[in-house]
């Protein structure tokens, strides 16, 4: 199994920076794409960035050229590097994991809160 555990979450003003940590059990970490998601309270939870084993990444429109997912296959570990946060930001944000044949295998982590407001 795989286990997610993320870290990084608190209270930020508008325009800050928080950087999310997202660490990975198992060997499998090198050949697994991974994601951030978040949810804010009644809407549905939403891809924000993913990065696949080669490094491709992509981002949800949204925060696309404030945040930027990296990863770190010695650590087994995934990043998303936030700058510029605004209010609407503001969600629990959760570390997934995916790999196998059509990328069925899909583990998540408990999530951690991020909160943009003055």
């Amino acid at each position: 199994q795989v286990q997610l555990v993320e870290s990084g979450g608190g209270l930020v003003q508008p325009g800050g920076s928080l950087r999310l940590s997202c660490a990975a059990s198992g060997s499998i970490f090198s050949i697994t794409t991974m994601g951030w998601y978040r949810q804010a309270p009644g809407k549905e939870r939403e891809l924000v960035a993913a990065i696949t084993p080669s490094s491709t990444s992509n981002y949800a429109d949204s925060v696309k050229g404030r945040f930027t997912i990296s990863r770190d296959n010695a650590k087994n570990t995934v990043y998303l590097q936030m700058n510029t946060l605004k209010p609407e930001d503001t969600a629990v944000y959760y570390c997934n994991a995916r790999y196998g044949v059509a990328l069925s295998h899909n583990y998540w982590g408990r999530g951690t809160q991020v909160t943009v407001s003055s």
